[in-house]
């Protein structure tokens, strides 16, 4: 009987004779500016925790108290049963804050993008986005069934002439990302 997993072992031992074995560096210690990596000090410039905002005291402090008074999760995604009165509150503290009349909750970026792009166009509609935008954009603006157009990175120029050329029917939306951090 052949071994029908057998590919993957020999594709795995192709990357490996490639050193293509790629694996994540371990953080011995809290995400932060300064972190241990492989038992040195490292400049950390990769981490979505550029602020350190989750070694704030005040912070941890609040996590430990969510953790006592509705444990270490919600158990499930929002929708299905997930949907804590925490969020529900933090999402009335920021819409307050804003000044708005409601606001959302997402638990990333990524999936904020993927959620909200989809959410502003749709069938009929014309989205224009850069090309070296983040993956989170890319994955929210391939879940559109708005017409896409790509223009060459921060080329204004061309996007004026998608624009131009873009039927006059339907929403419009320009998505560009914040900061480039695809191109590293």
């Amino acid at each position: 009987m052949s071994d029908p997993t057998g590919w993957m072992r020999d594709e795995y031992e192709a990357l490996v004779a490639a050193s293509l074995d790629w694996r994540p560096p371990v953080l011995e210690g809290p995400s932060a500016p300064r972190c241990q990596v492989g038992g040195r000090e490292r400049l950390m410039l990769c981490s979505n925790n550029y602020l350190n905002l989750s070694n704030h005291p005040r912070l941890k402090e609040a996590a430990i108290a969510a953790v006592h008074s509705h444990g270490a999760g919600s158990g499930s995604v929002r929708p299905i049963a997930g949907n804590m009165d925490l969020h529900v509150r933090l999402e009335q503290r920021i819409a307050e804050f804003k000044r708005r009349d409601a606001a959302i909750y997402y638990q990333t970026g990524f999936a904020a993008n993927a959620g909200l792009i989809p959410q502003l166009v749709g069938k009929g509609d014309h989205l224009f986005t850069d090309e070296l935008n983040h993956g989170s954009i890319i994955d929210g603006v391939r879940l559109t069934k708005a017409a896409r157009n790509i223009y060459a990175h921060n080329d204004m120029g061309e996007l004026e002439d998608l624009l131009r050329k873009a039927p006059d029917t339907g929403r419009r939306l320009i998505i560009t990302d914040g900061v480039f951090s695809m191109d590293g």
